[in-house]
């Protein structure tokens, strides 16, 4: 039994949810893709996934569930094995007798349902589900890291105490943190740390000495948290693992090193990214996670709207000069030329890159990897990237006088060049070239639009509203132009026109167990500098970053912390969020 199309239009029609004119438009697409109708109707943003599923389960006469906050037994929960679960999207949720309630993506799944029941015994209730829910019920599989901790340390409490180091002069032998290395209570610890931190949606893994214990702090959505406290004497066999997983020398403990490893399962593929430095407790590993299999986003998806959004799509389509992309270590810079790239890569274009790292793989387009070691740097690899017939180039960062004059003569000479610069603002990139020995005829020549962005926290489902107190107003006065934020939020009906600020809903973090400081994920806020005839006059003449920035406000321009206050009155952020990443 599956939903008709008919019967899903029928359905959308009588409830006053789309018309009959996009009803044909995402009906067209489907036929020419061969995706489901529903699906299409999700990625053209006419109905929700929620929405969709809702409908469905009412016309196939099933119930719909809602698991994103329901906290499941875990006897019910293990009745189908994590693995199945996983694989077939499917979750026993209610125990009610001999019958199981089960929480389904597709409920004509009949072969996952019969062998649910026969291994069982139970009769199975299918109930239609969202993915959200399928995510949060999967969470639940996993114990919490302390809990884990807990049973290594109980299980293999004498293999962690047997973990010593024969030292002389100052120096491990190699041969006993080899063995220290294999010991099974430490590959679970790390193992762990690693598993854990991927779960928790983390960037990076910290893992600091200190003078009676170890711990493990992870970042998340840009904010380093604690995560466990460990016994100091598991220190060395941590880091010795480390080392091992990451071809690094074991007993060199006086000296920087920095590797890289992979991990893979069935749920995710990642490159571990590792640095080793020596502290004065010993020595401290960060760790960076980076996923193999994220697709980039879109445009949309990572915060640009608007004139912003269509500023940049108008310069993409540009075969020639130079896009940039701006703003302090962290700020997702890497993941807006991805994001750009994902648009500009179609069969007919050659795109070649030079980076560091390589942070995502993308099919057709030719990444090249920074190499210091061996002499591969970002000027070393750009001159070799011209000579490789490519129409696009993306470099990681420009970092010195010699990659910036490359990637200028590139934008000259026919090239569609992409890099980030490292600035404050948009219009800080002019002067930063200029200290770079560039001359200004060149940039202005080249220079077609600068980004400069930062990354806010995403406020998550739960999240309280208020209004603005007199005082806090007064507050925000010091911070920014609070009456034209006024404007823009009329000028993008966001408010009503004889709205002021007193009046707007605001939202603040509502902590929960999932999202302990109520924010879930990263969403940018831009600026985006369009190098006009105008700016471009006061280029050649050169000219500050303060006065391009005002020219640049007075034809428009909305500044990073106006679009942030467009985003907090939308809900999607909190005015403290903004304030706190513009700040630092």
């Amino acid at each position: 039994m599956k939903v008709e199309n008919q019967q899903l239009k029928a359905f959308l029609l009588d409830a006053g949810l789309i018309t009959e004119e996009q009803f044909r438009g995402a009906e067209e697409i489907a036929n020419k893709t061969g995706q489901k109708l529903g699906n299409v109707l999700v990625s053209q943003d006419l109905i929700s996934e929620e929405e969709l599923i809702k409908m469905e389960a009412y016309i196939l006469g099933i119930p719909f569930v809602n698991l994103e906050k329901e906290k499941i037994d875990e006897d019910v929960l293990k009745i189908i094995p994590e693995p199945i679960a996983r694989s077939h999207n499917i979750i026993a949720f209610r125990k009610k007798g001999e019958s199981l309630e089960v929480a389904m993506l597709d409920p004509e799944d009949l072969r996952t349902i019969d062998f649910i029941k026969k291994t069982s015994d139970f009769k199975i209730l299918p109930r239609l589900t969202n993915s959200e829910s399928i995510k949060n019920a999967l969470l639940q599989y996993q114990k919490t890291l302390k809990a884990e901790f807990g049973d290594i340390i109980k299980k293999e409490a004498g293999g962690i105490k047997a973990i010593k180091v024969s030292d002389k002069k100052g120096l491990a032998e190699e041969k006993d943190l080899k063995k220290m290395a294999e010991e099974l209570p430490v590959v679970k610890i790390v193992d762990t740390l690693l598993k854990h931190a991927i779960l928790g949606r983390a960037s990076d893994i910290h893992i600091e000495p200190t003078e009676k214990e170890v711990i493990v702090r992870y970042r998340i959505d840009g904010v380093l948290r604690e995560a466990m406290v460990l016994p100091k004497n598991v220190s060395s066999g941590i880091v010795a693992r480390i080392k091992v997983l990451s071809k690094l020398k074991l007993d060199e403990t006086r000296l920087p090193q920095d590797g890289r490893f992979k991990i893979e399962t069935e749920d995710y593929k990642y490159s571990i990214r590792v640095s080793v430095l020596p502290v004065y407790d010993g020595e401290k590993i960060v760790m960076r996670l980076l996923s193999e299999t994220v697709k980039a986003l879109t445009l949309e998806e990572i915060g640009l709207r608007g004139e912003a959004l269509e500023l940049v799509e108008k310069n993409l389509k540009k075969p020639t000069g130079m896009i940039l992309v701006t703003g302090p270590t962290g700020s997702g810079k890497t993941t807006t030329l991805y994001s750009m790239m994902e648009i500009l890569n179609v069969p007919g274009i050659n795109i070649s890159t030079i980076e560091d790292p390589v942070e995502y793989r993308m099919q057709r387009v030719n990444q090249t990897q920074v190499n210091s070691k061996i002499g591969l740097t970002f000027s070393s690899g750009l001159r070799a990237l011209v000579r490789q017939d490519p129409d696009i180039i993306m470099v990681g960062e420009i970092r010195d006088n010699e990659t910036a004059g490359l990637a200028i003569n590139a934008a000259l000479t026919g090239h569609l060049v992409l890099s980030t610069i490292h600035t404050t603002s948009a219009s800080g990139a002019v002067p930063r070239l200029i200290d770079m020995k560039i001359e200004p005829f060149l940039i202005s020549s080249t220079l077609n639009v600068v980004l400069a962005q930062r990354l806010v926290r995403k406020l998550s489902s739960e999240k309280e509203k208020y209004v603005l107190q007199p005082a806090e107003v007064e507050n925000l006065k010091k911070h920014c132009n609070l009456e034209k934020i006024l404007t823009i939020l009329k000028e993008e009906k966001i408010i009503k026109p004889k709205e002021n600020f007193n009046d707007i809903v605001f939202y603040k973090p509502k902590p929960c167990s999932d999202f302990p400081d109520g924010y879930k994920g990263r969403i940018g806020i831009y600026e985006v500098l369009s190098i006009d005839e105008t700016i471009k006059e006061m280029i050649n003449k050169e000219a500050d970053a303060g006065q391009i920035q005002n020219q640049a406000q007075k034809q428009g321009m909305r500044t990073m912390i106006e679009d942030g206050f467009i985003k907090a009155a939308q809900g999607i952020t909190s005015i403290e969020e903004v304030l706190r990443v513009i700040a630092e």
